[in-house]
């Protein structure tokens, strides 16, 4: 911008285009002399203070405004002008002659004469009233959208085509355990393992891209070491520059996944012992069965059945029954090992499936657990009251259509140790 003229308007014809000029300016623009006294205006601040000319010229800004107190303000930034031929530019509010209160952005000048002294000030001031008010109630907005976002039960955040986060919300804040001041401008790199990092960083790409958004479950570690998972949406958006850039807002759902995880463990798990119930185990041992065919792998089942738990149940009552149910169980788990697949099928009846084990091993390790039962005394306090336990097992075949064969043929060789006297293992091979 160049510099304006500041040494007074020219006179005659030149004078008249000038004083045209100004008032098709679209800035309100005035002239004052050492006593702050109006010597030119223009048509905008003719219209503003609703007089003419000659009601304006040699008047004070406190005579024309009505404000005795002006003046005094006025003197503090006008005598820098006039006095230290300073150029100042500040925000100024006036009540105007209507009662309304505008703001304007003004820049005041020295005028200078053709010997460089000064003779007054030149001023011209924009109105900036609807720009300021737009500026109040934008930043009412971002403090109400603040509020919201910073309180909504999710984590808000901006990222953008650099991987730097533009936006982070109190909750992505407490999640990173930092100030949200030292998020904003920071790589997602920064604030998390890079391999996760990366993942995230894959699909912002594949969101900016095909301008397409996405909604998936995501796992975190927050800043207190926890892993949290959350149900995260992310949609493409493009910022005031123009580039691309994703929007995310992850909500909370721990809570909700724990809860699916324990009522999916309550239903595979039989309550009393621990076990798997019969329904997850038999899916189990399929997906055993698939495996060990792939592979070449053996697989073994055993098939138990507490000796006279009837008797037991008849004779000390239910609540000790469930006793010795859980001693056995916990006999068992002291000898197996954690890829054997433990299972309560009925009432008192068991089945080990062992994968890479032999027919051989797996009469090794019944007996080791048939053993270890009478040796287990029960928890509670009852003379006479002994555990025994019968096993049968058999070994997968290649000719079984299914895991229901390998099943039926360790229920039968449970049958043989039961009819045998109990207390026994028997072990049938497969045909």
């Amino acid at each position: 911008m160049q510099d304006i003229d500041t040494r007074g308007p020219p006179s005659g014809l030149a004078a008249d285009a000038y004083r045209l000029l100004l008032d098709e300016v679209g800035a309100f623009v005035y002239t004052a002399d050492l006593h702050g006294r109006y010597t030119y205006a223009n048509r905008l601040v003719l219209g503003m203070l609703g007089r003419p000319l000659d009601d304006v010229i040699g008047k004070t800004f406190a005579e024309v405004f009505g404000a005795p107190g002006l003046d005094d303000a006025l003197d503090e930034t006008d005598r820098r002008v006039m006095r230290d031929g300073e150029t100042v530019a500040r925000e100024e509010t006036h009540e105007l002659p209507d009662g309304s209160t505008r703001t304007f952005w003004s820049i005041k000048k020295p005028l200078r004469d053709g010997e460089d002294r000064i003779t007054g000030l030149l001023g011209i001031s924009y109105d900036i009233t609807e720009k300021v008010q737009l500026e109040v109630r934008l930043r009412e907005q971002k403090t109400m959208l603040d509020a919201v976002l910073d309180n909504i039960d999710a984590l808000v955040y901006i990222k953008d085509a650099s991987r730097h986060f533009q936006y982070a919300n109190q909750r992505v804040a407490s999640m990173f355990g930092l100030p949200v001041e030292q998020i904003v401008g920071r790589l997602d790199s920064d604030l998390m393992p890079p391999e996760i990092a990366d993942r995230f960083w894959a699909i912002d790409q594949q969101i900016m891209a095909s301008g397409q958004s996405l909604a998936s479950e995501e796992t975190l570690t927050d800043a207190q070491g926890e892993l949290r998972h959350y149900w995260s949406v992310v949609v493409p958006w493009t910022n005031a520059a123009g580039s691309p850039a994703v929007i995310g807002m992850s909500t909370d759902i721990t809570a909700l996944h724990e809860l699916k995880e324990e009522l999916q463990r309550q239903a595979r798990t039989d309550s009393l012992t621990g076990c798997a119930n019969r329904r997850w185990f038999f899916e189990l041992a399929e997906i055993e069965v698939a495996r060990s065919r792939q592979d070449g792998s053996p697989l073994s089942l055993i098939a138990i059945d507490l000796d006279h738990f009837k008797q037991i149940n008849d004779s000390y009552g239910h609540p000790v029954g469930d006793l010795v149910l859980q001693d056995f169980v916990g006999c068992c788990r002291n000898i197996l090992r954690t890829t054997d697949i433990f299972a309560r099928t009925g009432g008192e009846e068991f089945c080990i499936l062992l994968p890479d084990t032999s027919l051989h091993a797996a009469g090794e390790i019944a007996e080791r657990i048939r053993t270890m039962t009478l040796a287990c005394q029960p928890v509670v306090s009852h003379p006479g009251l002994r555990i025994s336990a019968s096993f049968g097992a058999s070994a997968l075949a290649s000719s079984d259509a299914d895991f229901h064969a390998l099943f039926a043929r360790a229920d039968h060789a449970l049958y043989d140790a039961k009819e045998q006297g109990r207390n026994r293992t028997v072990m049938l091979p497969p045909i």
